[in-house]
């Protein structure tokens, strides 16, 4: 097997696998004696530098602070891991992240290193064994925020490649979520052994096993004196409470899958603390015989990290709770001479192991899922896994087809006539008096439905992970955001909406389909939050009209009305902006004119192009 393919159009060197693999077990014997080693490595007629990252071997290694050793992930080193439109953090796990901060992204050795990698336009690989895995998933984020996505990033640059080896989970599943929607998730491989205890050990809170943690933590440390053969008397209870714990989520994601609406389900969780963590990237499952079983889909992964090393009776926990251990130290035996079966089209798996389908394909999927241990039922929780990820799919393709009843060329032309007629799109839609701003309206209430059904579903992550990231989708948000959104304002304020400070941005009355597409603008572009609000420029005319036409008047307000005559400038001349805004009875010109005269005479809306005071 000269290369190993992971996914429809990537495959991987398998001697660069293997040149990993014994790096990553180098560097994890050493311990934590250095933070990374580095190897120059030349394969396949091409030239790899390899990072690799011990292991670390303590209990506040693993856990530190809440039950799973959870926290949100420091977006100034990994800005990219949110979930745009709600604006929610990833969580990842607080020791790994803590110790890459300490041990890398502030070590200049390592930064240098990876410079001159990059220089070189050398293909630069992360790896690690065990807590090494995770520390190399950061380091490969950080090279990915750093130079992958940044404007200065080398188009010509190749990709990273990040390969762990007996991994435990790091994020949760907005972590995987932005990964997948950045792209990046393929960058990620994850060897897995099939009884490896290790890549579920993050399924069970650390109160499950406290009392034969540290033990266990002891047998794994490469500085200790463990004998081949021997596990410690705390293994089968280890392995034991990790697997109920990984039983209980993976039937709770299970029930999801299968779209379970019992209230049961929700009142279970109040009960009974389940894991964050959720895999991403591709897992490659080792079985034990030379087989791998290949997969990208994260909900299925997770089903398959605990049917694979679930027992079949009570009587064999002593030899699986051994093998749980022995088998993290197995991976680079396990991976050579290999066959490798990749499942996609999880929804056609066969669903019984004594299938007797005359497709060689088929057969040989059904024999991978054997050698896996795989019931009915895990068949099952795969084949639902598959389905969720085909509706989304359908979704976005329902999505798609209405692109034509939302391309707003009623809206677009009835801009057009504002303009032309006076007094402006703004205030023509705010005054409200002709069949065509009627006809506008509808078309804007029309246009809100549809957007509030794709937020809806965004919020509910039944829209492919990458559709907050795709260039169409985020062009189309921000033409309707710009066009739409000047109309919400204007109706909000014709009924009388805004006084006593209850303002449309203030008070949370913007609606969620023009936050989130501000937000992939922003994220697309690389801007700061806010700074994107060129269609709330209306929402700011408005207030300020409110506050300077009452009793404070126009001097405590002074800084805010020339920041806005900046910002009407700017957005005029970037022709965001429509010059109807200076119409002589546009809301915003009637406003202005009743500023001291000074002010106006000072102001930077005289230099507009074809705007004088007493044109307007």
């Amino acid at each position: 097997m000269a290369s190993l393919k992971v996914g429809e159009n990537k495959e991987i060197n398998t001697d660069l696998i293997q040149k990993a693999c014994s790096l990553a077990v180098k560097a994890h014997n050493k311990s934590s004696q250095k933070s990374y080693i580095l190897d120059l490595v030349k394969t396949g007629g091409s030239s790899y530098v390899i990072f690799a990252f011990p292991g670390y071997w303590s209990e506040n290694d693993w856990y530190d602070g809440e039950p799973f050793g959870e926290t949100k992930i420091n977006l100034d080193l990994f800005p990219s891991l949110r979930s745009i439109g709600t604006d929610e953090h990833a969580k990842v796990n607080k020791a790994f992240q803590q110790i890459f901060v300490d041990k890398i992204s502030r070590n200049q050795d390592f930064i240098n290193e990876v410079k001159r990698a990059k220089n070189e336009k050398k293909q630069i690989v992360f790896t690690g064994h065990s807590t090494g895995g995770s520390v190399a998933t950061l380091a490969t984020i950080w090279f990915l925020e750093k130079y992958w996505r940044s404007e200065s990033s080398d188009a010509s640059a190749a990709s990273p490649l990040c390969l762990t080896f007996g991994c435990p989970l790091t994020g949760n599943h907005i972590f995987s979520h932005a990964l997948r929607r950045e792209k990046w998730a393929s960058f990620f491989i994850h060897f897995v052994m099939r009884y490896d205890i290790v890549p579920r050990i993050m399924l069970a809170p650390i109160s499950s096993i406290k009392q034969e943690f540290q033990p266990i933590l002891h047998f794994l440390n490469p500085k200790s004196t463990r004998a081949s053969t021997n596990t410690p008397p705390e293994a089968s209870n280890f392995y034991t409470n990790v697997m109920k714990n990984a039983s209980s989520v993976a039937s709770h994601a299970a029930c999801s899958l299968m779209g379970n609406t019992n209230l049961l389900l929700e009142t279970m969780t109040n009960f009974t603390a389940l894991s964050p963590y959720k895999p991403f990237g591709t897992f490659v499952f080792c079985t034990g015989n030379r087989k791998l079983v290949i997969l990208s889909n994260p909900d299925a992964v997770l089903q398959l990290l605990f049917f694979s090393s679930q027992l079949d009776n009570e009587a064999e926990c002593p030899d699986v709770a051994q093998r749980s251990l022995q088998q993290h130290f197995s991976y680079g035996n396990e991976l050579k001479d290999c066959y490798a079966v990749l499942l996609e089209s999880l929804e056609k798996l066969p669903l019984s192991g004594d299938s007797t389908t005359t497709s060689s394909d088929i057969a040989t999927i059904n024999a991978a899922l054997k050698d896996l241990g795989l019931s009915t039922r895990a068949r099952l929780c795969l084949s639902a896994a598959g389905e969720l990820e085909k509706r989304k799919i359908g979704n976005k393709n329902s999505i798609d087809l209405k692109k034509a009843d939302i391309a707003m060329k009623y809206l677009q032309e009835y801009q057009l006539s504002c303009r032309h007629k006076g007094p402006g799109y703004y205030d023509a839609f705010k005054i409200h008096k002709t069949e065509e701003d009627f006809k506008a309206n509808v078309q804007r209430l029309e246009l809100a439905g549809i957007w509030d059904e794709i937020i809806e579903m965004l919020k509910r992550y039944d829209l492919p992970d990458a559709f907050e990231g795709e260039k169409e989708w985020i062009e189309f948000g921000t033409k309707y955001r710009r066009l739409v959104e000047p109309l919400d304002i204007a109706n909000y304020y014709r009924h009388s909406k805004g006084v006593d400070t209850k303002a449309y941005m203030v008070m949370g009355s913007r609606p969620k389909r023009y936050r989130f597409t501000q937000r992939w603008l922003e994220h697309a572009q690389r801007l700061p939050a806010g700074s994107c609000g060129e269609s709330c420029f209306w929402a700011d005319v408005e207030e300020l009209r409110i506050k300077t036409g009452g009793k404070e008047g126009f001097a405590p307000f002074q800084d805010k009305v020339l920041q806005l005559e900046e910002q009407a400038k700017k957005l005029i001349n970037n022709g965001v902006l429509d010059k109807d805004v200076l119409m002589e009875n546009s809301t915003f010109m009637v406003w202005w004119k009743k500023q001291p005269e000074p002010h106006k005479l000072a102001s930077c809306i005289n230099s507009i192009e074809g705007f004088t005071i007493t044109s307007a």
